[in-house]
């Protein structure tokens, strides 16, 4: 099995991961970090901007952006495990403490951005431990069986033999609903209170209530086998490998989201309607997933784009700390103990912070790169990781 060596990294995966945490930086900006707030008095023009610009990077990152970080993270668990063999040792004990660590700094990234994911792949990222021995075949059966939606298909048999059957709301709508309470107050103190407790439960239900722990475990163990089958490596194989997952990705996707997009018209059960567009957002999500990664490596590998994407770098290698950072910067800006934006920004002008946002921590990523070997936040992860070590 070949695996990159200690010492190397694939370029096009920072560069990968840079560009999924640009992505998500837009669209937490476009959402003013949680608080949806449509500013009043805005011209008619600009309305429409403003939704054309939210449905379009919606469309496009929604649900995906997240997707590929959890395929560049089992990607990582697999190099890690690999390479820590190969020195002959096992490295489950420390993952699982790295896990912890991990979990540690969501909970610090929940004090200012409640919608944190940090803390679900923690969770989600034990059940890797177990499933690592696993050959490539059990790892492709469970990924796929995870990806079906299990739970969400009993749902939908319970739903079709009582398709009368009235259902409550999603639980997570009644935390959500409290949120404005303490995010636009003025007391941080109040808001990070606020997040830790009611947002951590908004955020925990609606990710079991839309398959999200289904999704985020499938995609780990994806990742981990793109990393068995060296697939991030630059070679004839691969390139072809990419371009067929290109081009089946597009073709699936192309009919499952026009059959999500009219479902509301073919089906009047709503719980039936309820457990089928679940399954179907996180099918069409997965499969636009790979067509922006197929898409991304492959440009990334020519000579004409590998320059452009390549500015990513920078950013992918930090992560950690810039999806932090992101949520601190974020929540100053437009929450009530902050600068209270959220009050003044539509979609366009959200959009335009999200960039220059981006553009401020490519520049430092950029910059500490040249000093350092890993950003702020990595370096503390990786020390604490193996403390204790020989």
């Amino acid at each position: 099995m070949n695996a990159p060596s200690p010492k190397c990294r694939f370029h096009v995966v920072d560069a990968l991961r840079g560009f999924a945490l640009v992505s998500i930086m837009l669209l937490h900006n476009l959402e003013h970090f949680d608080v949806y707030f449509l500013p009043p008095n805005l011209p008619t023009w600009m309305v429409s901007m403003d939704k054309m610009i939210w449905d379009t990077l919606f469309f496009i990152f929604a649900g995906k952006s997240y997707a590929i970080f959890a395929l560049l993270f089992g990607l990582t668990f697999f190099i890690q495990t690999n390479n820590q063999n190969k020195r002959g040792n096992d490295f489950r004990a420390r993952f699982a403490w790295r896990l912890v660590l991990l979990f540690l700094f969501g909970m610090i990234n929940s004090i200012f951005y409640q919608g944190d994911i940090l803390t679900l792949y923690a969770f989600v990222g034990l059940f890797l431990i177990p499933l690592v021995k696993l050959n490539n075949k059990w790892i492709l059966a469970i990924a796929l069986l995870l990806f079906l939606q299990p739970y969400e298909l009993f749902q939908l048999f319970t739903a079709i033999q009582t398709p009368d059957l009235k259902i409550a709301n999603p639980k997570s709508w009644t935390y959500f609903g409290k949120m404005n309470e303490y995010i636009k107050a003025d007391s941080f103190f109040a808001t990070a209170y606020g997040n830790l407790t009611n947002g951590k439960m908004a955020v925990l239900n609606w990710s079991w209530e839309n398959g999200r722990f289904f999704h985020i475990l499938a995609t780990f163990l994806f990742g981990m086998l793109a990393g068995r089958l060296n697939l991030f490596a630059i070679s004839d194989k691969n390139k072809k490998f990419w371009t067929k997952a290109l081009i089946i990705s597009i073709v699936v996707f192309i009919p499952l989201f026009l059959l999500q997009m009219n479902l509301n018209s073919i089906l009047s059960s709503k719980a039936i309607l309820r457990s089928v567009k679940t399954i179907l957002t996180s099918w069409t999500n997965l499969y636009f997933m790979v067509f922006l990664v197929s898409g991304f490596v492959l440009l990334f590998n020519t000579k004409r784009f590998n320059k452009i994407l390549g500015i990513f770098s920078p950013i992918g290698k930090m992560s950690l700390s810039n999806y932090v950072f992101q949520s601190i910067l974020g929540s100053c800006i437009y929450y009530g103990f902050g600068m209270s934006m959220y009050q003044y920004t539509g979609a366009s002008q959200s959009m335009l912070i999200g960039i220059f946002l981006a553009i401020v921590l490519g520049v430092f990523c950029y910059w500490w790169d040249k000093n350092n070997s890993r950003g702020p936040l990595e370096a503390i992860w990786h020390k604490a990781t193996w403390i204790g070590s020989k």
